[in-house]
Order: structure tokens, then sequence, then C-alpha cells
């Protein structure tokens, strides 16, 4: 079983307004992941919310979904990583699908190729690409959790992610969104332009 774990805990300071609470396609960006996860199979989901933790909360429906606080949020991605993959072990997952809040536009069929290439072949790590270029989300084995839960705060899951090449599976998918990293009012613009 592969859980979904989805990162919105961050201050989205460059964006000036919370991304979790973004509209994109008439939902907010917390929403569309979490429809998108369930879409593709994946039942088990847990959400680290940090900063303005509650508004989130009374803003989105969180139903069915595991809420974590990273009361550390402002120690950086490292630290929600680490809270979503403690609180992921409750469900005994054989893999988390490593979801970023400012990454809403990757489709339910992405997931779902994601998720169907890992069930095939249970590799280490499973990242998208499109045109040659790697993307969100990325399936992560639990044999890597341990490495991940015993990183130092300056280190970024790419520390752990880049030792596995040998193991990591690219799946190439036609879908520009997984390269959508929107952090910035420019980059939302160009989102809702589409």
């Amino acid at each position: 079983m592969i859980a979904g774990l989805i990162l919105a805990a961050g201050e989205s300071s460059r964006m000036g307004s919370d991304k979790a609470l973004l509209a994109y396609r008439g939902r907010t960006f917390l929403e569309t992941i979490i429809l998108n996860l369930r879409h593709a199979g994946i039942e088990k989901i847990a959400v680290v919310l940090g900063h303005h933790a509650e508004e989130i909360q009374r803003a989105v429906d969180l139903a069915g979904v595991q809420v974590v606080f990273n009361r550390d949020y402002r120690r950086g991605q490292t630290s929600s990583l680490q809270a979503g993959l403690a609180a992921l072990q409750e469900f005994s997952p054989d893999a988390g699908i490593l979801c970023l809040v400012d990454h809403p536009a990757v489709s339910a069929e992405v997931i779902r190729k994601l998720r169907d290439r890992f069930e095939r072949t249970r590799p280490a790590v499973v990242i998208p690409t499109y045109e040659g270029r790697r993307g969100h989300p990325v399936v992560i084995g639990r044999e890597l959790f341990p490495e991940l839960l015993a990183l130092r705060a300056n280190e970024g899951a790419n520390t752990v992610i880049r030792k596995y090449r040998d193991a990591t599976q690219f799946v190439e998918v036609d879908d520009r969104g997984i390269l959508l990293d929107v952090d910035d009012p420019e980059t939302y613009k160009c989102l809702e332009r589409g």
C-alpha cells in the first residue's frame, strides 16, 4: 500500500499568502491534491500543516485525512517531511508518495502511473519526468524512511534520494504539471493562464 504525504506547513513568504488556500480550478491547492490522490487510488493520506494551520483547517475539508502539526515548521521542509513520515508509519505503508502543496497541477493520472510502477517493480524511488526533466510528486519506498528521519535540518530529502540513484526508476509522463512549482505571484499567474 502507498500512502500519500502532502507537505503544506511553510510560510509561503514569497507568495505572500498561504499556498494551501490558493484557488486552482475551483478548489484550493490542498483540496486539489487530496482529490487527485484519492482519484488515483491512494486511500491513506497525511497532510503536514504548520504556519496558519488553524486557518487552513477551517477553510479546507480535511475529513478522512490525517492532519499532522509540525510545530518546528520554521526549521524548513525537512522537519515537515520527518513529521509526516513519522505519522505515515502508523499505516505501515510500502511507500509514501510525497506531494508538495505548491505543485497543484499534477493530475490523478500521473499519480496513478507512479503508484502502478511502484507496485509492479518495488524500486526505492519513483520520479516522474516530462521531456526528460524531473518533477513531483516522488514515490519513496519504506526502506528509505529511517535515513530520511535521521536527516539534519539543513539536509534535504535529495541527500538520501541521490544515494539510491541506481535503485530509482523514472516514469516519463505527458503532463507538464509535474514541473509547475508555484512559489510566487508570477508563477501563480502562469498557472492560472494554464
